[in-house]
């Protein structure tokens, strides 16, 4: 006993050690070795989408090889004159293949990928070498959309259209397993689709960016921006405890009103499909680097490099990548519910498999978010828990009530059935 207590000790102080270096990075720099013909080099390695901290560094001094990843707000907003400085103080003009490019595509910065200053003339690359860069962290840095002509389709929306459509599909199944009338699917996903949206909507401007009632209140319910000026942004900053309150009261008038059930009937399947969702949304949050990690120590297993993350965020080096770890959790939250309801009969426990789901998602999201960077300004706080850990809290608890009292409301498989 006392040598597992020791080991176990020893885990913690070395998780302590790793969390505590992991957020040295004064320099807003990261490291890794760029091999040029064979040749490995030292290298540091700096991103930014603060156009501010892109202009500045083009002045600053370095020891070592450097290497700027460029992003795709930097190649949109930074005045055309801050690349021919980089290439006066010495940098390198590269492709994504770092093939080099002459000087002149200073001027049209969209072809260029990165920005290399050589530590010396034998580390200078030229068109008959070969450069790649090797880092101990993964750099997580693809397009965010598939381009369709005049139109992007972006991987965040596309992750939101698969969660609604299986949703649908596997809602669609569990209605014949359940002989309920395929009638009553419709209204179930026409009021899943508005409480989702409008509910997580409402629940990021009022727990994390109020001020956008005063601000830009047309933005609130709408996909556009009209301050400081007019722009179409799509549904972004939405929030899943908004989501997850709005999706209570709109099953509630479902099941009552349209499907003449149990509420917690409902919510036992919603709370199967809403797992599997919540897997696709962390997916698409991955994609826009957005909802990302505390810095993590570069040599980590988990480390991850955003090059397109917000500055809001901080330094652009290496973090945990929080979306994965939520999407993976969800995921397997969603295999044990339909096991359950698969291959037992507590779905005829109404309430059992949706106070479960509530107490380990919410369980999955308390322990994540100690990893995550904070989402907007945090309005709400308890005892060094933040805005997303405080409001998780009260489901938690709701899920253990609602699991501890299902006995009370156990179904024979033939009241399961509602009758075509």
């Amino acid at each position: 006993m006392n040598n597992i207590i020791r080991k176990t000790a020893f885990l913690i102080l070395l998780l302590s050690i790793v969390v505590v270096k992991a957020q040295l990075y004064p320099s807003g720099l990261s490291t890794g070795r760029m091999v040029v013909d064979s040749k490995e080099l030292p290298v540091q390695i700096f991103s930014t989408t603060d156009i501010p901290a892109f202009i500045d560094f083009a002045q600053k001094e370095h020891s070592n090889s450097v290497l700027v990843i460029l992003n795709d707000v930097v190649k949109a907003y930074a005045p055309g004159e801050v690349f021919t400085t980089y290439t006066s103080n010495g940098y390198q003009l590269l492709d994504d293949r770092m093939q080099v490019l002459p000087a002149a595509n200073a001027s049209a910065p969209q072809t260029v990928k990165y920005l290399y200053h050589p530590s010396g003339p034998a580390e200078v690359i030229t068109p008959d070498k070969t450069a790649e860069l090797r880092t101990p962290f993964t750099i997580w840095d693809p397009s965010t959309g598939i381009n369709l002509g005049p139109i992007t389709l972006h991987y965040y929306s596309l992750m939101f259209i698969l969660a609604f459509g299986l949703g649908y599909f596997l809602m669609s199944k569990i209605f014949q397993r359940d002989r309920v009338h395929q009638k009553y699917l419709e209204p179930l996903f026409t009021w899943t689709l508005l409480g989702t949206i409008l509910g997580a909507r409402l629940g990021h401007v009022i727990f994390y960016q109020p001020e956008l009632f005063k601000q830009d209140f047309l933005s609130v319910f709408l996909p556009i921006q009209t301050q400081p000026e007019f722009k179409f942004t799509g549904f972004s900053g939405l929030a899943s405890h908004g989501a997850a309150i709005a999706l209570i009261f709109t099953t509630l008038y479902y099941a009552y009103k349209i499907i003449g059930k149990n509420p917690f009937w409902v919510y036992d399947r919603i709370g199967i499909v809403v797992a599997l969702g919540g897997a696709f949304v962390r997916i698409g949050n991955f994609f826009n680097s957005e909802i990302i990690g505390k810095p993590v120590h570069q040599d980590s297993p988990l480390a991850v490099l955003f090059p397109q993350m917000s500055s809001e965020y901080g330094l652009t080096v290496p973090r945990y990548p929080t979306q994965l770890l939520e999407a993976g959790g969800y995921f397997l939250l969603f295999i044990a519910l339909w096991f359950l309801y698969r291959y037992t009969n507590k779905k005829y426990q109404q309430g059992w498999l949706f106070g479960l789901f509530f107490i380990v998602l919410w369980s999955i999201r308390l322990l994540v978010e100690f990893l995550k960077e904070p989402q907007g300004e945090e309005f709400i706080g308890f005892l060094g828990l933040n805005t997303g850990q405080v409001l998780s809290l009260p489901f938690i608890v709701a899920g253990v009530i609602i699991m501890v009292t299902s006995k009370n409301r156990k179904i024979s498989p033939e009241e399961n059935s509602k009758p075509e």
